[in-house]
């Protein structure tokens, strides 16, 4: 009988080798686990437009126990002139809550077990999401309440960013790192878009349920991670990722690792001399690795010779990180205060009811997508990071004010303007978190100890962070639409001021202009 031929599905599967099969099975389920970190976080800018809203159209308004009461149809305390405030006090609490809290979360990701420290993070926020939600079938009308609620998610949700790009980390090299983690990055948008859906199912019926649902699955998604998330490819006998040629002898590294070099705006020779002159020798640098404290490497190791977790100043003397930093603040501001306004701007300027500006909102989160792999996409072809957020950032400005300006002319002019904005203002957003943060992470000064990626990762967020709380903060304050948008363009200017120096490095290097070492004659 004649022998059967293998089925081309079966042939496919055995085109991927087992690494390739796990790397995959991996970034699949971080994806899902930030996913379901930002499905939760999304429903408070959906139900705000419920919490206070226009009562004359609401149903029931021609019954007779209502004539005195303009307010009627709102939720207290949320029924007072004061609302934008009450709002903007609930975007703060979990926002400086999450921001203080994600500089310390990256220390302990790093000296925990991830798989741990993700999952009882996801089911924290599961609870305190869904106790958010309680609060309309307990009939709850303290803001108090609601406040404390925000600050304890807000320091339930910083386990979640420093743990899956640490994981990720851990498990891919630099390759095509801007392309591969601007597609994982799409978590982000899908997870605002998916809480928006969700959220807006249940919005004018029983708001509780836009967060008890979330709630869960976030919770659901937790229990996941407990069984299946594997930290470390040598955990499950994988080939460990190469984020740099160590093995190679400093003299005979590859241009592959330039990107560093212009991305941080040192010389390639100045990161590999600089330990010579201290030392004295190169070959030193690789066969002891030793903790050298007064004026050694960045990355310490501990005495049995394993590389041991960064100090938290010590993340911040890698080149680039301070810069990046900064720049996130600023492009972090713009794109929350889009997070947690955007539906209530559409709903007053379009006069739409809460779901179909919640549908609509979520626009701005599929140009999101878009916009982090392109970013990716070009990061990668051109080796410049901060060149490319510097262009998004740039031309996002003016885009700004003109999606103020005519956004509000018809449904095809706000869907247009916000799919395109949304890809200039989380573009380089996505990027600096992903990428960026992962290059900074296994940066080649820390000789190969990709234990500091969680604590980098949490210092970039972080300070991001601090500009996702002050521009909520800011808009509510603000109180006009048009001053809300000038900040937003003021702050893609600020954003771009802060990538300058690295930008001009990297065109430098582009156009073939040698790098000077200092102590040394540029060659």
């Amino acid at each position: 009988m004649a022998r059967s031929t293998i089925p081309p599905g079966i042939r496919c599967i055995q085109a991927f080798s087992r690494d390739n099969w796990y790397r995959g099975f991996t970034l699949v389920m971080t994806f899902l686990f930030y996913t379901s970190y930002h499905l939760s976080r999304k429903p408070i800018s959906i139900v705000k437009s419920e919490l206070h809203k226009n009562c004359s159209g609401a149903a029931g308004h021609g019954n007779t126990s209502h004539r005195d009461n303009d307010t009627w149809c709102d939720w207290a305390p949320f029924d007072k002139p004061n609302y934008k405030m009450l709002f903007g006090a609930l975007d703060n609490s979990f926002l400086i809550t999450y921001a203080i809290g994600m500089f310390l979360s990256g220390m302990f990701g790093e000296r925990l077990p991830l798989r741990y420290y993700l999952t009882a993070g996801m089911l924290l926020s599961g609870l305190f999401t869904a106790l958010f939600g309680f609060g309309f079938y307990w009939n709850i009308h303290s803001i108090w309440y609601y406040v404390v609620i925000q600050i304890a998610n807000g320091l339930a949700q910083t386990t979640g960013w420093p743990a899956v790009v640490a994981c990720v980390g851990n498990w891919f090299g630099k390759g095509k790192r801007g392309l591969i983690m601007g597609i994982w990055n799409s978590h982000t948008s899908v997870g605002n878009i998916l809480g928006s859906l969700i959220a807006g199912i249940f919005v004018s019926s029983a708001w509780g349920l836009s967060f008890i649902v979330p709630g869960a699955i976030i919770a659901t998604m937790g229990i996941v991670c407990f069984f299946f998330l594997v930290e470390y490819p040598e955990d499950v006998g994988c080939t460990p990722a190469e984020h740099h040629n160590a093995s190679m002898m400093p003299w005979k590294r590859r241009r592959e690792d330039w990107r560093d070099t212009a991305m941080t705006g040192e010389s390639e020779d100045q990161q590999e001399q600089e330990p010579l002159i201290r030392h004295g020798s190169m070959e030193e640098i690789f066969t002891n690795p030793s903790d050298t404290e007064n004026g050694g490497t960045i990355s310490p190791s501990d005495r049995t010779g394993q590389p041991s977790a960064i100090s938290f100043l010590g993340a911040l003397k890698i080149p680039g990180v301070v810069e990046f930093s900064l720049c996130l603040l600023f492009a972090k501001l713009v794109s929350y205060t889009f997070l947690f306004w955007l539906p209530l701007y559409i709903s007053s300027v379009a006069h739409l009811n809460p779901k179909a500006a919640g549908d609509i909102s979520t626009l701005f989160d599929v140009g999101g997508i878009l916009g982090g792999i392109l970013a990716g996409i070009i990061s990668d072809y051109t080796g410049g990071r901060a060149t490319t957020c510097w262009i998004m950032l740039i031309v996002a400005a003016p885009m700004l004010f003109l999606y103020n300006y005519i956004g509000k002319n018809g449904l095809a002019t706000i869907i247009g303007m916000l799919i395109f904005c949304g890809a200039l203002v989380n573009g380089p957003y996505a990027l600096i978190t992903t990428a960026v943060a992962a290059d900074l992470g296994t940066h080649k000064s820390l000789k190969g100890n990709a234990r500091a990626l969680s604590t980098v990762t949490a210092i970039i967020d972080g300070t991001g962070s601090i500009g996702a709380a002050l521009g909520p903060l800011l808009a509510g304050v603000l109180n006009d639409w048009n001053s809300v948008f000038y900040m937003l363009i003021v702050s893609d200017i600020l954003a771009c001021l802060l990538l300058s120096r690295l930008v001009y490095k990297e065109i430098r290097g582009w156009c073939g202009y040698p790098m000077r070492l200092r102590g040394f004659k540029e060659f």
